[in-house]
């Protein structure tokens, strides 16, 4: 397989989006594991909000395993394969399990990358996103669930690489550049 999953994975505010937003602009489409919990949350009628989303992740996880993300992400990972695309970014993967997955499905082509910056800062930058900001109580309820119930301190201590997002953004993508070349990506030509 020539072609490599960037998985980012990091804690709420680390700045997986900014990273996201910055591969898709090269050119690499993105699959997003919280999109999909998003939508379930919206099939089912209830306001997008911390609680409706933990209980909904939580569910699903509960009833599939702790993988069921990941088994559902493929699908899109393999539709984008099919369609011809070299170089695909996976956006917040949570779960160890989800990590094993990745790592037994591609092996050296999925690519863990994690995100990292200091907790005070990804608070910050949580209360004031602009959507779907989140109270200091939100951010540290949402960090003990992914921790607890998500299993996501071993994908992020276990990454392929680590990038600091404790900086400028230009510092962030110069990171992350490097990590593109050492896997084989040319940023200029995604």
């Amino acid at each position: 397989m020539n072609e490599k999953i960037l998985v980012l994975v990091g804690m709420p505010g680390a700045g997986k989006s900014l990273c996201v937003d910055y591969l898709t602009a090269m050119g690499m489409p993105s699959v997003y594991f919280g999109g999909l919990i998003i939508d379930e949350v919206k099939r089912r009628g209830l306001e997008v909000n911390e609680p409706n989303e933990r209980s909904v992740r939580e569910e699903i996880r509960a009833k599939e395993g702790k993988g069921a993300y990941a088994t559902r992400i493929l699908i899109k990972i393999d539709k984008l394969l099919a369609e011809g695309h070299k170089n695909i970014v996976a956006d917040g993967l949570y779960s160890w399990s989800e990590y094993k997955i990745f790592k037994d499905r591609f092996d050296g082509d999925a690519v863990m990358i994690a995100i990292a910056a200091p907790r005070h800062m990804r608070h910050q930058r949580l209360a004031n996103r602009p959507v779907r900001p989140f109270s200091e109580a939100e951010a540290t309820s949402r960090e003990y669930a992914e921790i607890e119930q998500s299993e996501k301190g071993g994908p992020i201590a276990n990454a392929d690489y680590t990038i600091i997002n404790d900086s400028t953004q230009e510092h962030l993508f110069g990171q992350l550049d490097k990590v593109l070349k050492e896997v084989g990506i040319n940023p200029e030509t995604k």
